[in-house]
């Protein structure tokens, strides 16, 4: 009896270490703030394009009228500041504020707030464009969100040179420091993007055409979202079913093979051509590229130094670096 109570409480303490690990385990910053870069700009073109047509889209005389609005969020309480604005110019003043604050967060100046502002303003734009929402949006905004907690601007940003400037030391000698609200915020990106996908698989698990082979024909055939020719797959129906069941399997169990070392590889491998086949052949380009970020969450920050090696001569770093992939 007592074996079992010291291997019972062993097995808790292990676990409970490597909880700890995993959430609270110093991060450099290197990865998030690349991603901020990334997310910074799509958050600058997704708002840009609403600029095509401001006021047919935001306007006081939008073509989704308050009364529609309300009725389709009857049942959930929305808010958005943009509902307030009622003339043409002061809309596009708040426009162009928007878009400032996007390129900022782009260049990561005064990161932390900006990617506070950015959220704000970004939720706001998704609560009034009911209607004209897409899985983009709800991306961006999920980004963001986490990117507030984490020190987004230590790296690749202006902040981190205007520090750099400020230090008597050599800039390939200063490193930003590693801390858990980066770790936290990568983590948090990690699970949100597993449970995306988790359930995305068991949606496409209840529909036959998944099943049968046929889902990926049935969307290369659709002229709708058609940007590539790609019909020659029908000569190929084995080829097709293949592409299917890959899909369909690879996205339900995404979050059980993303994490162990051996397997990750693999699976943004396969990440990296789902959504590269989405972008050039169904038209949606922003759209994988957006979850093509998303995804860089599971690469260390170690490979993300050696890749962007910004105002550094070396790939090497001795600062204490969480592993992406393990508990």
């Amino acid at each position: 009896m007592k074996a079992l109570i010291r291997s019972f409480s062993e097995l808790t303490q292990e676990a409970l270490a490597g909880w700890n690990r995993f959430w609270f385990t110093p991060q450099t910053p290197y990865t998030l703030a690349f991603m901020r870069i990334l997310v910074g700009l799509m958050l600058f073109y997704t708002h840009l394009v609403w600029a095509l047509d401001l006021t047919s889209f935001l306007g006081a005389e939008s073509w989704v009228s308050r009364p529609a609005w309300d009725a389709v969020n009857v049942d959930a309480y929305v808010w958005s500041y943009l509902w307030l604005v009622q003339s043409p110019a002061v809309l596009w003043g708040l426009h162009v504020v928007a878009l400032c604050v996007f390129a900022l967060l782009t260049i990561g100046y005064r990161a932390r707030l900006m990617a506070v502002l950015a959220w704000f303003i970004a939720i706001n734009y998704c609560h009034r464009l009911t209607g004209a929402l897409f899985g983009l949006d709800q991306i961006n905004v999920m980004l963001v969100m986490y990117l507030m907690l984490g020190e987004n601007g230590a790296a690749y940003s202006v902040d981190w040179f205007r520090q750099l400037r400020r230090s008597s030391r050599p800039r390939d000698s200063v490193e930003p420091t590693a801390t858990v609200g980066t770790n936290i915020a990568i983590r948090l990106i990690q699970i949100h993007l597993c449970l995306v996908y988790f359930f995305g698989g068991i949606a496409k698990m209840h529909g036959t055409a998944w099943w049968d082979g046929s889902a990926t024909w049935m969307a290369v055939a659709n002229y709708e979202y058609q940007s590539l020719d790609m019909t020659w797959l029908g000569h190929y129906p084995l080829l097709t079913a293949f592409l299917t069941h890959v899909t369909m399997l690879w996205e339900a169990y995404y979050c059980f093979l993303v994490w162990p070392r051996v397997t990750r590889p693999v699976v943004l491998f396969v990440a990296v051509c789902v959504h590269v086949g989405i972008a050039v052949s169904l038209g949606m380009a922003t759209f994988g590229l957006v979850m093509l970020i998303a995804n860089m969450a599971f690469v260390s920050p170690h490979i993300t130094r050696r890749l962007v090696p910004w105002w550094h001569k070396s790939g090497s770093s001795n600062l204490p670096i969480a592993d992406v992939g393990t508990a």
